[in-house]
């Protein structure tokens, strides 16, 4: 089956991402991974190869394409490659449709131009310890000022990706107590500036996977933030938070998709060249026969993941489609990768090999951005169940 999702333009932006990764990326990643984060400076050439601004109005720096079809692309090239860009894809993914939606034309005078330029990069902070997926339970408050010019921030959050290198994090707290009718209501977003006083990183999390992106604990103490930097209106924060969790969602899917199809061309290369009892491994009927139905698998998703780009291009990516999608990708991705690994066996669990590592980068797919099981809730409220 021909796909037709990507054009000439996406095909030529694939070609140029791809000897940028084989130039920059591939000879430092193994250095990148020891050290458990890309260095700050690499963000810079992401910037001067317009990763950042291909979704940002061309007024503030940005290409003005409103399209996640480039994005996709970076997902399937970084999986080929079996490398990450640090904790650079929530600056884009999760940063983006915040500013995008909610900022005032002051606030996108001030954040976008160096949101292209990774002079401030984005992080969210939504997680907290003790609340996991209850994010109307957080209790991070900030509360407005007497002289109303700032709000003052108190609380912690935690698995923060690209909280480590963040200058500017997206900070949901409280501005208001829940209501009877609504324990959602009384969330706000900020645009926290990361150098204020009273705002500090903690420990920088050792993680099972995904090992070059920043992912740390965050604190807030007194941290004043400027009533010019809330983000939409106040105690509506939630349902911001919920609009755009389907471009989220889609993310994640597409991207477990894409280390899917890496596993099984990294899977099919190695049983090739890897001979045993005298013949190569790719000989073998079980090895065909795994191949076969992991590549089958990948189509499959492949066809979903494509499906819910063009919805969520076109704007009509509901947010049961997104869960659906996810759902089926991620745990797509679990038995594709997990089998593409037993095919090298005992290579594959040793980490110079590309499937240890994306074994391990995948595990977190069905857990965050909503675990598969609240997908489940979603698909089946929508079904009306």
């Amino acid at each position: 089956m021909r796909r037709t999702v990507f054009n000439e333009d996406h095909e030529a932006f694939r070609e140029t991402l791809r000897a940028f990764i084989e130039a920059e990326v591939v000879p430092v990643y193994d250095e990148w991974f020891a050290a458990g984060q890309a260095p700050r400076d690499f963000y810079y050439k992401l910037a001067e190869l317009g990763i950042f601004g291909i979704r940002v109005d061309e007024e503030y720096g940005g290409a003005g394409i409103d399209s996640y079809k480039f994005e996709a692309v970076m997902y399937e090239e970084t999986a080929r490659a079996g490398v990450q860009f640090g904790g650079s894809g929530v600056h884009v993914l999760l940063g983006l449709p915040y500013i995008k939606m909610l900022a005032t034309d002051e606030q996108k005078k001030r954040f976008l131009p160096k949101f292209v330029s990774a002079e401030e990069m984005w992080a969210l902070a939504m997680t907290e310890p003790g609340t996991g997926s209850d994010l109307a339970g957080m209790k991070t408050t900030a509360k407005l000022s007497e002289d109303g010019t700032h709000y003052v921030l108190n609380g912690a959050k935690t698995f923060i990706t690209g909280g480590v290198h963040a200058d500017r994090v997206i900070v949901c707290a409280r501005t208001s107590a829940p209501t009877a009718e609504d324990r959602r209501f009384g969330i706000s977003l900020f645009a926290v500036d990361t150098k204020s006083e009273g705002y500090s990183v903690g420990r920088k999390l050792d993680k099972l996977g995904l090992k070059t992106s920043d992912t740390a604990e965050l604190a807030f103490v007194d941290v004043k933030v400027p009533v010019e930097d809330l983000l939409g209106e106040e105690n509506k924060g939630f349902y911001y938070l919920g609009h755009n969790l389907a471009s989220e969602r889609w993310g994640i899917a597409f991207g477990a998709y894409a280390q899917a199809k890496a596993a099984v061309r990294f899977a099919q290369q190695y049983v090739t060249e890897r001979t045993v009892f005298g013949k190569p491994v790719a000989s073998f009927q079980n090895t065909k026969f795994e191949l076969a139905a992991c590549k089958a698998e990948v189509d499959a998703a492949e066809a979903v993941v494509d499906r819910a780009l063009e919805a969520l291009d076109a704007g009509e990516l509901t947010p049961a489609e997104a869960a659906s999608a996810k759902l089926f990708a991620t745990e797509v991705a679990h038995r594709v990768i997990d089998r593409c690994l037993q095919l090298h066996g005992g290579y594959g669990f040793m980490n110079e090999y590309p499937i240890a590592r994306l074994y391990a980068d995948n595990r977190v797919n069905r857990i965050y951005g909503g675990t598969s099981e609240i997908m489940k809730s979603i698909i089946a409220k929508d079904m009306g169940l």
